[in-house]
């Protein structure tokens, strides 16, 4: 790991909310599991409401604390909806390549996303259990077209062979920092020049707002 390391004894420059969401048993709280604790259970019971862990890691020489959300993708759950999105800067929206439904439905979960969250927010489309090639019945290239019109990065991963979990939360949690990089220095300009844009200079907790990017985020696509 060259510019990532796990450090818990530094202060904390910046804590990064990051929600996962898409349908039930697409391998949402495996996915979490490995790269929090670079864990996986074939025996992994499905998501009751919410939980979230915790990874700290370092980018740029800077402290970031990742504090990612898992909930349910049944719907009975979806009351916890406004709670879960907000505050949120990334999201990891996953589907499982072997069931097709779970992939019609990602618009939707972006569509909920967007409606709920901050404008900027920084999304991952993952296409998990890459390991089941054989029974895919999702097409790479199908998901990737989507990454593109939407403006998402994109990966396949497998939470069962740790393949692509660590680069895809890692290039989620880049982006964000580059995101709030760029407005703390928009908002030192301003105050330089006499604005009153200082919110986000020396805070630690980002909390996303509405003003736009000063441009517009690139789509960014990856796939295995």
């Amino acid at each position: 790991m060259s510019n990532l390391q796990s450090s818990f004894n530094q202060k904390i420059d910046y804590v990064f909310k990051v929600v996962l969401i898409g349908d039930s048993a697409v391998g949402k709280s495996q996915l979490l599991a490995r790269f929090a604790r670079n864990e996986f259970s074939l025996e992994s019971k499905a998501t009751i409401g919410v939980e979230f862990q915790t990874k700290t890691l370092l980018i740029d020489h800077k402290t970031i604390k990742a504090q990612i959300w898992d909930t349910a993708g049944q719907e009975r759950y979806r009351a916890v909806t406004s709670a879960y999105y907000r505050g949120s800067v990334g999201a990891m929206l996953v589907y499982d390549i072997t069931k097709p439904q779970s992939f019609d439905h990602v618009t939707r979960w972006l569509e909920e996303l967007r409606g709920h969250a901050d404008s900027n927010i920084v999304v991952m489309l993952v296409g998990n259990k890459s390991d089941l090639g054989t029974l895919r019945a999702v097409p790479s290239e199908d998901a990737k077209d989507f990454a593109q019109r939407e403006n998402l990065f994109f990966m396949e991963a497998s939470a069962l062979e740790a393949t692509n979990v660590e680069s895809a939360f890692v290039t989620v949690l880049t982006e964000i920092y580059r995101v709030v990089g760029k407005k703390s220095l928009i908002a030192n300009d301003e105050t330089e020049s006499g604005g009153n844009s200082s919110l986000l200079k020396g805070t630690t907790l980002i909390v996303p707002t509405q003003d736009p990017l000063p441009e517009a985020k690139s789509g960014c696509c990856f796939s295995s």
